[in-house]
């Protein structure tokens, strides 16, 4: 199960955080909806081709990558989306496309874009489509120690505004 490995990672580093369980979603943005997380709070990892080996962009759900920016703040030649074709078996314990910013559990280097250390918090999946791990920016970066860089614009639409209060 995915998320025992995310969780025996942050178990082992004594690192406090809470798994959220949710309805089944496929798109970052649907899940921050679901889970009533703020679009700039939930985590997505993009998997990137930088100059062709495998990498991690990880980006708040409101935000995109930006192929360009990423290029020159990388310093590379080529940038590219990778394919589920290309990265499905470097991920054998997790659900394509829900795959948790923990590039270090899995051998590829991770790049944050800036935008989600601006937040105390950030949530991400956790392996699977019914979850997430909520912890504070700070475990995160001290655990995974991403490339902090700016490589994304963001998103115009419906998932942008904060989540509405319901009582």
């Amino acid at each position: 199960m995915p998320l025992n490995k995310v969780r025996a990672f942050l178990d082992e580093h004594h690192t406090k955080y809470m798994v959220i369980s949710h309805s089944k979603a496929y798109t970052a943005q649907g899940i921050a909806a679901i889970a009533h997380i703020p679009g700039r709070e939930l985590a997505k990892t993009v998997i990137v081709k930088l100059d062709g080996a495998l990498s991690m962009a990880v980006l708040p759900a409101s935000y995109q990558v930006d192929v360009l920016a990423l290029k020159k703040a990388v310093g590379v030649k080529d940038v590219s989306l990778a394919s589920e074709r290309e990265f499905k078996q470097h991920f054998p314990d997790c659900e394509t496309g829900a795959m948790p910013p923990f590039g270090n559990l899995y051998g590829i280097p991770v790049y944050v874009d800036e935008t989600l250390t601006r937040d105390s918090e950030i949530a991400f999946n956790a392996g699977t489509h019914l979850e997430l791990i909520r912890m504070s920016c700070g475990d995160f970066e001290r655990l995974v120690k991403p490339t902090v860089l700016r490589f994304s614009t963001r998103h115009s639409g419906p998932f942008d505004r904060e989540p509405q209060q319901v009582l």
